[in-house]
């Protein structure tokens, strides 16, 4: 099986990479729908609660609670699919990340063209003059943080009830509409609108690396049931 994906590789110079939680995972952060991720922990109040817009409004304090202590993990490192992606992006095979993540470990790992469909907690907001702080400035406020000009800082990460960035969309369905070949890793597929953007890809190459089946099997060309660091750790890139 592995063969067979490195024969793909060697002779692909227009991939694209498609990823969620499970790419991440390896790197000491949390999913939500495995057995210990997020959803199956016990909260005050359900993650998908705690983490959409209306709770942002009505229940900032308690947002920024789960906010810093669930989704910022600042030392994590890069694993070896963050890392070889990035090695066949700097070959000239990888044409773009598109992720499901928001940790920036594929930035971190030197990968230049990463969409990020839900955003990144390294960005964040002054909601009333627009001001730009790093991530170090949410970590290390008490309570809800401010702007120095009192407005409150929202983080750059698309919660339930918000719409995705269009242009970061539109940019997707254009590398995924394009590409010879599409890897599809670390994802359940079962978050839309991002898993629908899976249904643009025409190709005949779609591979899918995943540790446990998911409904895409059935349309893949080539599935691996594995965790993706192991088995990126065994590819060439170059």
């Amino acid at each position: 099986m592995l063969s067979g994906l490195q024969d793909i590789l060697d002779n692909s110079s227009n991939i694209v990479f498609f990823g969620g939680a499970g790419v991440s995972t390896e790197s000491g952060i949390p999913d939500f729908r495995s057995i210990d991720g997020l959803y199956n922990q016990e909260y005050k109040y359900p993650p998908e609660t705690i983490i959409s817009h209306s709770f942002f409004e009505n229940n900032t304090e308690e947002f920024y609670q789960f906010y810093k202590n669930k989704m910022i993990f600042l030392d994590a490192k890069p694993n070896m699919a963050h890392k070889k992606l990035a090695e066949l992006e700097h070959a000239g095979k990888l044409k773009a990340v598109i992720t499901q993540n928001i940790d920036g470990l594929h930035q971190q790992a030197g990968s230049r063209n990463v969409l990020e469909l839900h955003g990144s907690v390294h960005r964040n907001h002054c909601m009333n003059c627009g001001k730009f702080y790093d991530v170090n400035v949410i970590v290390n406020s008490g309570g809800v943080p401010k702007c120095e000009c009192g407005g409150i800082i929202k983080p750059d990460v698309v919660l339930y009830e918000e719409m995705l960035n269009e242009e970061i969309l539109d940019k997707s369905v254009e590398y995924i509409k394009n590409a010879d070949v599409l890897i599809i890793g670390g994802t359940s597929l079962a978050v839309y609108p991002a898993a629908g953007l899976v249904n643009y890809y025409t190709g005949s190459k779609l591979i899918l690396i995943n540790k446990s089946a998911i409904s895409a099997n059935k349309i893949a060309n080539m599935v691996i049931n594995a965790s993706i660091g192991s088995v990126f750790e065994k590819l060439k890139t170059n």
